[in-house]
């Protein structure tokens, strides 16, 4: 572990100001700074000697320990009930995306794991969903800069001209919390959004905790698909007559993510019957907030080792096509919600 520690912390003196930063402008994020902040310091610090280990240490292991942290923010009763009549949009939009991803992969000749990022990210839930996806399929740290920046110009794109296009569609407030919570891609962006059409047309937080719940709704979508990739991978570089053995092939902290959802929901569940006390609840709801607070500065951490090892001028020479992928992907999740929207009457 001590070869470790002088990377980590030079990823957590990256991470701090991009973590202030990223509370200043939301609509930005602090992960986008982080990775930009890292390719920046990256460019001038070519040899990174005894900070190598800890840096790889950050871009991978302090990723998945992101992904495990985030399952506290998920209490899944109230997801599931709350966001149940969002359903059909989700699975429309996330299938959708996919698809589109994976023929404009073929066309353009886009890298399949950059493609992957990519729909996971604008169909789930942006950068945890990248975070949850790239150790399974094996994607370097190039890749998931990549995605990262689509995703980011898009959320920014999202966040300035969704409460427009909203009015101008003549949504109500419900549905436009069902099309920010879909059609956004990050949460930080999702909670732009909303809080801008709130504070347009005074409803409070009425639609940002509306689209804030969709949004966890689909945050959920990494449990099967990061399994069915894990699944995918395992199958096409094995032998095609061997059995796969999903004890190997599982991506534990998946698992990890799943238990601390249900610890979460168990808890909430606990101390709405009054089986745990109010002064007691008050820890375990301080204990859920520190970890989802630490479950974020953790991807940032890793943003900042991502951007650490990123080549900023190949990532800015290989960026058309994906950039044209992630549009296309936007763009159809943007189709879908609205569709669906209005075949189920809820536009």
């Amino acid at each position: 572990m001590s070869k470790n520690i002088k990377g980590v912390l030079m990823c957590i003196l990256i991470a701090v100001p991009a973590w202030i930063l990223g509370n200043i402008k939301p609509v930005i994020g602090a992960p986008v700074f982080a990775i930009l902040f890292g390719m920046i310091i990256g460019i001038f610090f070519k040899d990174k000697g005894d900070f190598l280990s800890g840096i790889a240490f950050t871009s991978k292991k302090v990723l998945q320990y992101a992904v495990i942290l985030l399952g506290f923010g998920l209490n899944l009763k109230t997801v599931l009930s709350v966001g149940a009549t969002s359903l059909p949009i989700i699975l429309s939009t996330i299938l959708t995306s996919l698809i589109v991803a994976y023929f404009m992969s073929k066309l353009f000749k886009i890298d399949t794991k950059i493609a992957t990022l990519i729909g996971v990210g604008s169909s789930i839930c942006g950068g945890s969903a990248i975070a949850a996806t790239a150790p399974v399929i094996d994607a370097d740290d190039s890749d998931i800069a990549q995605a990262i920046s689509v995703i980011f110009l898009f959320n920014l794109i999202a966040a300035l001209i969704f409460p427009t296009i909203g009015m101008i569609l003549g949504f109500s407030n419900d549905g436009f919390a069902l099309f920010a919570g879909t059609a956004v891609n990050d949460t930080s962006s999702v909670t732009a959004t909303a809080s801008a059409w709130d504070s347009i047309h005074n409803t409070g937080s009425l639609v940002l905790d509306k689209a804030t719940i969709v949004k966890l709704t689909r945050t959920l979508a990494i449990i099967p698909i990061t399994l069915t990739l894990a699944i995918y991978r395992a199958k096409k570089t094995a032998d095609k007559n061997a059995s796969i053995d999903i004890k190997k092939i599982f991506p534990m902290f998946i698992l990890y993510f799943v238990i601390c959802s249900f610890v979460t929901t168990l808890a909430e569940v606990l101390i709405g019957n009054n089986v745990i006390n109010q002064n007691m609840a008050v820890y375990v709801h301080e204990f859920f907030h520190i970890a989802k607070k630490l479950s974020k500065f953790f991807i940032v951490m890793a943003m900042s080792a991502i951007g650490l090892n990123t080549d900023i001028v190949k990532l800015i020479k290989s960026g058309i096509k994906p950039m044209i992928l992630g549009g296309c992907c936007w763009l159809s999740i943007i189709i879908m919600s609205i569709s669906i929207q209005k075949i189920i009457g809820v536009f």
